[in-house]
């Protein structure tokens, strides 16, 4: 009775029918792993992503600042950087460089109502849309 439990279940031929058992578990072993694999792949491809728009929203933000303390040090002009005088300005104008340089697509721009100035800078990364960071101070001239 012993050497009947051992030997298993056979079928027609004689052959095992649990052949090939092993082939099937590995086929699913792998597919599983590649599953896994891909689904790393894609969580690495959106955290580049992110990181990306996140260094590029940094980017403006210190750009925003950095216009704010210019025209904080250069109140007695701070008309001149709003609208379409900011070109001609040098001060205005180097910061709109920096933006271009330093921005996809960057375009900072400054506008006055009275004493608060508003600066905006608006970017556009590859296969994304708009972004835009915008802050607003008191100029006191």
């Amino acid at each position: 009775m012993k050497n009947r439990l051992r030997r298993g279940r056979r079928g027609a031929t004689g052959r095992s029918l649990s052949r090939g058992v092993a082939l099937i578990e590995a086929l699913v072993a792998m597919l599983l792993f590649s599953i896994g694999i891909l689904a790393a792949v894609g969580l690495h491809v959106s955290m580049v992503k992110n990181q990306t728009n996140t260094a590029l929203r940094s980017d403006a933000s210190n750009l925003a600042s950095e216009a704010i303390g210019v025209m904080w040090s250069d109140a007695a002009n701070v008309a001149l950087y709003a609208g379409d005088g900011c070109a001609a300005y040098a001060r205005c104008r180097e910061l709109q460089d920096k933006a271009q340089k330093r921005l996809p697509a960057g375009i900072l721009s400054i506008s006055l109502d009275g004493v608060a100035s508003t600066v905006v800078v608006r970017w556009t990364p590859p296969h994304d849309g708009t972004h835009a960071y915008a802050t607003s101070t008191v100029i006191l001239r």
